[in-house]
């Protein structure tokens, strides 16, 4: 399993000497579920793309188990993106053989059929709806049997009984690989019901406020009343948090 060991002193951009992560240092442990939040613009998706190697990192420390995290092979990496990035020319089928060495028609019909897709696979994109379109990335991405999953806010702009189900179908997948996880996400009540641990950031230029712990029992229950109660508690003790604050002045 994989383990994350993350230190960026300063990230900034090209030709821009704005700064935008600071001092950020965390770990995520070996088969956890880490959630980030925070305010919009505060370089959430650049951390995943450091993570993933889509953004540049030199002078930074991203390690996994203990080795330079883009220049390790020895772990598979799946990432579920804000939109599903389909090819629109490929069939659901091709879109998913994409991230496979060889040719897996078996493996790719039994993921449409755990992501509730079955007999989809011959369809394109444009004939599936958003949601469809969703967990077909999905399954993309746990095609490879991700030991690192990275996800950015994957649910967004979806309505809540399909948010719920992709979720609760989430979960599942990444107890079947035993993966580690790094969610991005704006839903504090979707990152209560997902995480084992949720990271706070600020505003641009963006650091760590709060980290926490989810100390509530799995399964978790949408919108459950531990669950609100929970989280009725942490706002109360820090009512500007999600704004990327936690003094209470």
């Amino acid at each position: 399993m994989i383990e994350l060991d993350i230190a960026i002193k300063d990230k900034h951009y090209a030709n821009s000497d704005a700064v935008v992560l600071k001092d950020i240092e965390f770990t995520v442990k070996p088969g956890e579920f880490t959630a980030i939040i925070g305010p919009s613009g505060s370089g959430k998706t650049t951390l995943l793309n450091m993570l993933s190697g889509l953004e540049d990192a030199t002078g930074q420390k991203l390690l996994c188990n203990s080795k330079a995290l883009n220049d390790c092979k020895e772990y598979q990496l799946g990432y579920v993106f804000q939109q599903p990035r389909l090819m629109p020319w490929l069939t659901v089928n091709e879109n998913i053989q994409l991230v496979l060495l060889t040719p897996q028609e078996e493996k790719i019909e039994t993921l449409l059929a755990q992501v509730g897709l079955a007999g989809k696979g011959n369809y394109y994109p444009k004939q599936l709806s958003g949601g469809m379109q969703r967990r077909v990335a999905i399954a993309r991405a746990f095609a490879v049997n991700p030991e690192l999953i990275l996800l950015d806010e994957p649910f967004n702009s979806l309505d809540a009984p399909t948010a719920a189900k992709l979720r609760l179908l989430l979960v599942n997948l990444c107890k079947n690989c035993d993966s580690t996880v790094v969610f991005v996400t704006h839903d504090l009540s979707e990152a209560i019901n997902l995480a084992d641990r949720i990271i706070f950031m600020s505003n641009s230029p963006s650091s760590i406020i709060h980290q926490v712990n989810v100390d509530l029992p799995k399964p978790r229950k949408e919108s459950g009343s531990t669950e609100l109660a929970w989280q009725a508690k942490l706002m109360s003790q820090y009512p500007k948090i999600l704004s990327g604050s936690i003094n209470t002045d």
